[in-house]
């Protein structure tokens, strides 16, 4: 058979999108990867079924092998944890179903708008609240702005637009860069939030495309990060984080408190010293929200509480991120310290 024509060849993919295609997707392989075995780690077959495994390669490397307690294989290490039954952890932690306005939007808290721009992440981790969310009936269908648009445009209280998911960096450079352009069709929009792990779990996501495509947007860009361990932050992670500097976004970091991965001063203290040096500011520290399947990741808040009291006191007061708590049908997040 013939080949084709140079011109009719497909484009490569992105560097990123290989990448995404050498992800580990299933329990075995991750285990095999790491040198684990089943017993060294009590995994759960069944979790892995319900929610599965997704670990990208730039993430794996960072992982040490044999470790079964090491801190970035527990966020995405399915275990037996997850089938117990846990008063009060329920599958809509936030109510966000209660909050949804069509066309992918929701709305939790005065004068911002939150758009579930993808249902797809990089990275599957096990306490994400959001990991039972239908996104099939919630999320702009096929790229679809069009519905939050008009909602945008109708209501001039609307000041800020959050791009959440999944991952909103998930989404195409064409596609990104086509919805940031279309926002000039809400003329009181102040600035655009994404939320977003891709420069960490996958650093090679921030290329040339993205950062044109952040650049040529005059609407303030804020990039809010979650990174909860100071070992997620490697060259490779720190370059994509300057690259999006350089393309004038404000990082933030919001973190969640983890039994096991960093309910420790020293692991928190270090966390947000290296974010800093990174040129990341602190946002907030989360408590757990109380998703189903993740109870074995709950941090009392008296822990929580004293921990920031221990921050406090070992480092300046910018660096010390807010400890909150997201209570359903309020106004804000519950700052707790």
């Amino acid at each position: 058979m013939a080949s084709h024509p140079d011109h009719l060849q497909a484009a490569p993919l992105p560097v990123w999108q290989q990448q995404m295609r050498q992800a580990i997707r299933r329990l075995d392989e991750l285990l095999a990867a790491l040198a684990l075995s089943p017993a060294q780690v009590a995994v759960s077959e069944a979790a892995a079924a319900q929610f599965p495994v997704l670990v990208p390669p730039a993430l794996l490397a960072r992982m040490q092998p044999g470790d079964a307690r090491d801190p970035l294989l527990l966020q995405v290490l399915p275990r037996l944890e997850e089938s117990l039954t846990q008063a009060g952890f329920v599958t809509d932690p936030l109510a966000e179903q209660a909050a949804t306005r069509g066309g992918g939007l929701l709305q939790k808290y005065p004068g911002r708008l939150l758009l579930v721009s993808t249902g797809a992440c990089a990275v599957h981790c096990r306490y994400c609240f959001r990991r039972h969310f239908p996104y099939t009936a919630h999320q702009a269908a096929g790229g679809d702005w069009d519905q939050a648009l008009q909602t945008l445009r109708a209501d001039a209280t609307l000041t800020e637009l959050i791009l959440s998911g999944g991952d909103p960096l998930m989404l195409s450079n064409r596609r990104l860069a086509t919805l940031l352009s279309r926002l000039y069709e809400a003329p009181q929009l102040r600035r655009v939030r994404l939320h977003t792990r891709m420069p960490v779990v996958l650093p090679a996501r921030i290329d040339d495309g993205l950062l044109a495509a952040l650049a040529e947007t005059a609407l303030p860009i804020v990039i809010v990060l979650h990174v909860n361990h100071p070992r997620e932050l490697d060259q490779e992670s720190r370059q994509a984080l300057a690259r999006l500097r350089s393309a004038g976004a404000q990082l933030l970091n919001q973190a969640v408190l983890l039994r096991d991965v960093n309910d420790d001063l020293e692991t928190q203290a270090d966390l947000w010293e290296s974010l800093h040096e990174t040129g990341v500011l602190p946002y907030y520290l989360h408590l757990l929200d109380p998703v189903a399947g993740a109870s074995h990741f709950d941090v009392p808040e008296s822990e929580g509480r004293a921990l920031l009291e221990g921050l406090r006191a070992r480092l300046p007061g910018y660096l010390v991120p807010r400890l909150v708590r997201e209570i359903p049908g309020r106004d804000s997040k519950t700052v707790l310290g």
